[in-house]
């Protein structure tokens, strides 16, 4: 049986987790979009439907036709509010633990009107992207600063494509 000093050190030992700060946000940034939007979206699936079946046959069309559905569902859905925590172990996305460890940088980026605070991981899902409220960036930052990096990745060759595609097809 241990005495109660080795108790009393084991317990020591083991820090708490303390909150230090916590916020509740949609858990991603939400734009909700018109008809003429989707029906634009539509014609662009049609068109390019149409010329990869001539060329693959019928699974580049499917493959479409789920991202059309997908644009649609996360276009109308609205997105569900959750708790985003910073701990003195790390950062809490949507109940989920990342420690400080698993953290490698971060930064802040608008997007759809909402201010995003932007996680880069070691683990899957390798970027987290948190709702904050813009007045709340400047707190955000000093208690993240501490423990790691703030740096903006620089964008690659997919985010490229698709601010250059979003400056050519204006979908809104």
């Amino acid at each position: 049986m241990d005495s109660p000093e080795n108790a009393q050190s084991s317990a020591g030992s083991r820090s708490l987790t303390k909150e230090l700060f916590s916020w509740k946000a949609p858990v991603r940034p939400f734009k909700r979009r018109n008809k003429e939007f989707f029906t634009t979206v539509l014609a662009i699936a049609l068109l390019l439907s149409i010329i990869f079946f001539t060329i693959s046959g019928i699974m580049p069309v499917i493959v479409i036709f789920s991202l059309v559905f997908l644009v649609y569902i996360l276009s109308t859905i609205s997105p569900e509010e959750v708790e985003h925590k910073i701990t003195n172990k790390g950062v809490v996305f949507a109940g989920k633990q990342y420690y400080w460890t698993d953290l490698l940088r971060f930064w802040f980026v608008e997007r759809f009107g909402s201010s995003l605070l932007v996680l880069e991981t070691t683990k899957l899902p390798g970027r987290l992207e948190m709702v904050v409220d813009p007045q709340e960036k400047e707190k955000i930052k000093g208690l993240l600063v501490g423990h790691i990096d703030l740096e903006e990745a620089a964008p690659s060759f997919m985010d490229k494509t698709a601010a250059w595609l979003s400056r050519r097809v204006p979908l809104d």
